[in-house]
């Protein structure tokens, strides 16, 4: 179960990144100004870049924590996410449209379920390596 979960959580938060950069890549060759993600706290090009070079950051986080090097830093970056999320979602002045709030829900849950892979990751060192026979 716990392999299942650092799995997810790889692919969770790979894909996010991916989708994270693309669309700030998108934004910044077009304009810095031009990307609005209202559950964010910054706006204009300040949001731009943080949204890039934070999608870097995150997807070195998790080929770092593939290769099982700074796991703790993946975690780290997923308890980041969830925190933006919810924060985001709940605290802030987005309103949702109908129908938005299960999609909006099921990310926060997916978000929160890769924390948990992120944790199982940190705190087996073996991280999935097969045991050593003693024999």
């Amino acid at each position: 179960m716990k392999a299942l979960l650092r799995y997810f959580s790889y692919l969770f938060h790979g894909l996010l990144a991916l989708v994270l950069l693309a669309v700030s890549s998108l934004a910044l060759a077009t304009g810095p100004n031009s990307l609005r993600l209202q559950v964010l706290p910054w706006t204009g090009s300040t949001l731009t870049y943080i949204v890039f070079f934070g999608a870097l950051f995150g997807l070195a986080t998790v080929v770092l924590a593939v290769l099982r090097r700074m796991r703790w830093l993946f975690f780290i970056w997923s308890v980041c996410v969830a925190v933006m999320l919810v924060r985001g979602s709940v605290s802030s002045s987005y309103h949702f449209e109908t129908g938005q709030v299960g999609n909006v829900l099921g990310f926060i849950l997916a978000s929160l379920v890769a924390v948990a892979g992120a944790w199982f990751q940190v705190r087996d060192p073996r991280s999935g390596m097969p045991k050593k026979k003693l024999y």
